[in-house]
């Protein structure tokens, strides 16, 4: 198997990229307002680091310092992927699915489009890796119409849980990455801050 195909080797290469970033924020920017409208740039991060928790049914433990705290949810995230409980089946709002699976479609995915948010809120390079806009793009349009909708409505999936936002229209000839955010409802014309 190509390095970095697996879901191990997909997430590696995804929270390497989001510590990256994280790592390079400055102080002074973690209150800077990110794409996503209810969060700054730390709260960001601390979705990222609470989702991984969820992931594994129990929180990860927290400090002031949020490279710290992501590198141990990350840390962990990975210990089970390279275990046996990998392919334990877990609950889900799509249903039962393994756990490596759930982390796969739910936390992985998180990492980047979140990435990008951060990287928005705080001038770092925004450039999606292609395999990973490609990969994304293909998920969220092969998701049937009901599920969409429920998808961008706030709370379908419980309180405080938003999927995707409302599509923000970009030109049909923009770059896949643009087509992309848009469509699940970030807007990539927008300046950065």
């Amino acid at each position: 198997m190509i390095p970095g195909t697996s879901i191990l080797g997909r997430y590696r290469a995804r929270a390497e990229a989001f510590e990256a970033k994280v790592a390079n924020v400055r102080s002074d920017q973690w209150i800077n307002q990110s794409p996503c409208a209810q969060w700054t740039a730390l709260e960001v991060v601390d979705h990222v680091i609470e989702m991984h928790g969820v992931m594994l049914g129990h929180p990860i433990p927290r400090t002031e310092d949020p490279l710290t705290d992501f590198r141990e949810a990350r840390r962990q995230v990975q210990e089970a992927l390279d275990s046996d409980r990998a392919r334990s089946e877990v609950s889900t709002p799509a249903g039962p699915m393994t756990l490596e699976d759930h982390v796969d479609q739910v936390v992985s995915d998180d990492l980047v489009l979140h990435g990008w948010d951060l990287a928005r809120a705080t001038g770092q390079d925004e450039t999606i890796p292609a395999t990973d806009v490609e990969r994304l793009w293909a998920t969220a349009t092969a998701v049937p119409a009901d599920l969409m909708e429920r998808f961008r409505t706030p709370g379908a999936f419980g309180p405080g849980i938003e999927v995707y936002g409302a599509e923000i229209e970009v030109p049909q000839d923009a770059p896949l990455q643009d087509r992309l955010l848009g469509y699940v409802g970030r807007d990539p014309m927008s300046k950065s801050l």
